[in-house]
């Protein structure tokens, strides 16, 4: 399995793994790019609309094909109906959305279930044609890459590289809307239109991605990459490129996975390999994951232990501290033995409690002026806090 595994990876598995591999890494790259912008727009359950949405379109391409003599695999044909009914989809939730009293999820979840249901009456009608049945249809609800010819492939990775490009030509277009919405609108841009525009490249990624990922789970391959990468950094041109990777990645693993073991379905693999990508965003990422975040409450603890032990035993009698704290106060040399302060933790205390006195006085009289970063308490005033800032309270605490 690994020497397959590797084969496939490295482009040496046979060309119909290489074409499909590169098509989904530029599918990949391009949900991540796209699933960007629609998650921080708050777009995010628009593509999963989208995606049950395109199922009546790609089922009455398919009888209209077949009611002009078409081939049941004519793909441009069915991709344009997934991209038409996709496409209405969107009107519908913006038109809803804006012109009554339902608000997005509601018009979302309408659009949703309605154009599901119809997909799967239609799909029923299909099944009955005298042309074959449903000719291969189910497998745009969940994809299927093995039985996708060369023309499929490189149909899917022209519209994943169209979407890459316009969100690179976009992007300060869509950054500016995604953030500050009311001030692009101030000046003048046309909102509703870049919005629709967005949600056209969504349509474009959606489309792209059916016979790979499904429309079931192309909602999946829009927004576990962003999420992933926000976790990241809060730089959106960071987490475009993160994001934009996860997704490559993704789509790389699963297909070669998919390959080297061909028994797994290639959309749901992709999808396990982006999950797992956040799996490991959530748990590992340096500054917003589980394992950082619970490291810096527990040394945030751990010194405002130290700091309140020190206070205390300047101003009174000892009294207990945790014995992680006693020998670690022991160890710098803060304390003796017994618990008593040594010159070099008079020191010490002297400074915390001036420390302490600093942070009280700015909570008591100003805390809007805490710095967002500042660690109350902890950190050295001195060195967060700015000069004039400073210069006050001491002058505050001297009276």
């Amino acid at each position: 399995m690994l020497a397959d595994l590797l084969a496939a990876l490295s482009f040496q598995a046979g060309y119909n793994t290489r074409i499909v591999l590169i098509g989904a890494v530029l599918l990949g790259t391009a949900a991540g790019l796209v699933g960007t912008f629609t998650l921080l727009r708050g777009r995010a359950l628009v593509s999963d609309a989208l995606g049950h949405a395109t199922l009546p379109g790609v089922v009455l391409a398919f009888i209209a094909g077949s009611a002009l003599g078409l081939s049941s695999r004519n793909l441009p044909l069915l991709l344009a109906g997934a991209a038409a009914s996709g496409a209405l989809a969107v009107w519908l939730v913006h038109l809803l959305s804006h012109h009554t009293r339902l608000t997005e999820d509601t018009a979302i979840a309408a659009v949703l279930g309605s154009s599901f249901g119809l997909g799967v009456v239609l799909l029923s009608v299909a099944q009955r044609l005298p042309t074959g049945g449903q000719a291969g249809l189910g497998t745009f609800i969940l994809g299927q890459t093995a039985g996708m010819t060369e023309g499929e492939v490189w149909t899917m990775a022209g519209l994943a590289a169209l979407a890459i490009l316009a969100s690179v030509a976009l992007f300060k277009e869509f950054r500016l809307i995604c953030f500050d919405p009311d001030f692009a609108r101030g000046i003048g841009w046309p909102v509703q239109r870049l919005d629709l525009l967005l949600l056209a490249l969504v349509v474009v990624v959606t489309v792209a991605g059916l016979q790979t990922v499904g429309l079931v789970l192309v909602v999946a391959f829009l927004v576990i990459p962003p999420v992933a990468a926000r976790f990241w950094s809060d730089r959106l041109d960071r987490i475009l490129l993160l994001a934009g990777l996860f997704g490559g990645v993704s789509g790389a693993v699963g297909a070669a996975l998919s390959a080297a073991l061909p028994g797994l379905p290639t959309g749901a693999v992709i999808v396990l390999v982006a999950g797992t990508l956040f799996l490991l965003s959530l748990l590992f990422a340096p500054r917003r994951g589980v394992v950082a975040t619970l490291l810096r409450q527990g040394s945030m603890g751990f010194r405002l232990a130290v700091v309140k032990a020190l206070s205390d035993r300047r101003r009174g009698p000892a009294a207990p501290v945790s014995g992680t704290v006693a020998l670690w106060l022991r160890a710098r040399g803060l304390t003796t033995r017994d618990g008593a302060l040594t010159p070099r933790g008079e020191a010490a205390a002297e400074r915390a409690d001036r420390n302490l006195a600093l942070w009280e006085r700015l909570t008591r009289t100003d805390p809007n002026a805490i710095p967002d970063t500042a660690l109350w308490g902890i950190d050295d005033a001195t060195r967060v806090l700015p000069q004039a800032t400073l210069a006050r309270l001491r002058e505050g605490t001297a009276r």
